[in-house]
């Protein structure tokens, strides 16, 4: 008899805990995390806690048929009309009432800007060795009146048939004179600091009329030169109409297409026949010489549904149609034509989802492609940057500027792209990482600037504050006491109370 009970007991309890399991609610479900590395979901609890109040205890929503905006460019670089927006699960289109950048959109976009991080998650040092020569090197300018003057003088002398041996000396040294400058002149050149952006429209965007981020990071960055090849509606990853991925014959603009192009192992020609302004900016770059890589893809690789990762052990089709498998080929790529260059990543931008008549319906941590959300997609940036060891920029997390539902509005042209105040706020925060590799800037500057919007003046530079930098980056202040940086001078104030101690430091050296 006690068994019966025992055995009916038993029964019982287990029917009951089966039917409290399927009437559970499958939160973890919702959670893309067979796509992430072990660390990066703590890592991103971290950098959300306290700031994703938008999409707090929400379920994820899947939309299906996902596309992309198209724009018409406008002189600004701002836009114009059109059809602007995300069409939900039912179909309907959200739209915005914004503008394009001149390039088709790339789905849900933000700003913002993370710390820089390495591969093995190490936070980079103060003493980062410089890539180039960009901080010591000096603008030329041209040949001035009083040279001309003096070379025509001479040229007149020269023709005259009394001409005198003084004359001809005279004439020689300005020869001499001319040569050597033409030769300081081209090793000026060639000491440039070599900027190439990759990316999609959020790259693109601007470049018509340099409102670009690229060009605001030439503005920041002294003695560089920049090349921007983004391509407004390009994934990383390579399109899944491109079922041959030999560089040999494949035709693709997508990062890792592009790469090939680069490399001279795709035909460039042929492969952006339709993007002339790309393929001229493309023949002007000599990879040995480039510094720096900014790379900027996976909103359209989210919108397009494409595979986060796929195992290393597929085939190199396979592993091409992948997010975070074709991100890695394509930098391994310019790391062999690049040798000497730096590559900073640079994540999918937050974003939010609208309806025709403008009701909110998510944003980037919870709309979802039934892969993934977009969160899950720059978290698999991020993992491309530790993977490699890279910089990354993060543009999703609100680390670096207050880009959220709050100020989508200020910073966004259609709750998608960037606007030109986005687009400069993005310029001076991408700049700190040259700028400190280039030892133009402390580290302190990459770490600390945080740009609010509503306080945002473009023509303003970052002085990062001289206590703070002090007491929390001794490296950092020992060198900028001293005067070592170009962009980042001490304050008279700090000279007067430290400079005395800075200069026995410097003798006891």
């Amino acid at each position: 008899m006690k068994n019966s009970l025992r055995i009916l007991l038993t029964a019982t309890t287990t029917i009951s805990l089966l039917l409290a399991g399927c009437s559970a609610e499958p939160t973890e479900a919702i959670e893309a995390t067979e796509f992430l590395n072990d660390e990066t979901e703590d890592q991103a609890t971290d950098a959300e806690s306290g700031t994703d109040t938008a999409s707090a205890d929400q379920s994820i929503v899947v939309l299906e048929n996902l596309s992309e905006p198209e724009f018409e460019a406008t002189e600004n670089g701002d836009a114009e009309g059109g059809d602007k927006a995300i069409q939900n699960a039912d179909g309907s289109t959200a739209t915005g009432d914004a503008s394009g950048t001149g390039d088709s959109a790339d789905g849900t976009a933000a700003v913002g800007v993370g710390t820089a991080t390495t591969a093995d998650g190490s936070a980079a040092t103060d003493d980062a060795t410089a890539t180039g020569n960009g901080a010591d090197a000096a603008t030329s300018g041209d040949t001035t009146t009083s040279d001309k003057a003096a070379t025509a003088d001479t040229s007149k002398t020269n023709d005259s048939s009394d001409k005198s041996s003084t004359d001809k000396k005279s004439s020689d040294s300005d020869k001499d004179s001319k040569d050597k400058k033409d030769e300081k002149e081209e090793e000026k050149k060639d000491d440039k600091v070599e900027i190439v952006f990759f990316g999609d429209s959020q790259t693109a965007g601007g470049r018509k009329d340099d409102t670009d981020f690229a060009t605001y990071v030439g503005e920041r960055v002294p003695n560089s030169v920049v090349y921007n090849l983004g391509i407004g509606g390009t994934t990383g990853s390579v399109e899944a109409t491109t079922t041959e991925v030999d560089p040999s014959v494949m035709h693709s603009t997508s990062f890792l297409g592009m790469t090939y192009c680069l490399a001279g192992k795709s035909d460039r020609e042929a492969t952006l026949t339709n993007n002339p302004e790309v393929l001229e900016i493309m023949n002007r770059i000599d990879p040995e010489k480039v510094d720096y890589y900014f790379i900027g893809y996976g909103t359209n690789d989210f919108i397009n549904n494409v595979k986060l990762d796929t195992s290393t052990y597929d085939t190199d089709g396979e592993q091409a149609h992948a997010f975070f498998n074709a991100m890695c080929k394509g930098i391994d790529v310019l790391s062999e034509i690049s040798p000497n260059a730096q590559f900073i990543i640079i994540t999918p931008f937050y974003g939010i989802y609208v309806t025709d008549e403008g009701a909110y319906v998510g944003d980037s941590y919870i709309v979802s492609n039934g892969t993934g959300t977009l969160a899950d997609y720059a978290r698999k940036a991020i993992n491309v940057a530790e993977d490699k060891g890279l910089y990354y920029f993060d543009g999703m997390f609100i680390s670096k500027c207050d880009l959220y539902l709050d100020t989508a509005d200020a910073y966004l042209l259609d709750n998608l792209h960037l606007n030109v105040t986005g687009r400069q706020i993005m310029g001076r925060l991408l700049a700190h990482y040259v700028n400190y590799l280039e030892k133009n800037e402390p580290y302190a500057y990459l770490e600390t600037d945080f740009i609010k919007i509503a306080e945002f003046n473009p023509d303003e530079d970052y002085r990062c504050d001289e206590h703070l930098m002090r007491t929390g980056y001794p490296e950092s202040w020992a060198k900028y006491i001293k005067g070592e940086f170009p962009l980042a001078q001490p304050s008279k104030e700090a000279l007067e109370k430290y400079g005395d101690s800075s200069k026995d430091d410097k003798k006891e050296d």
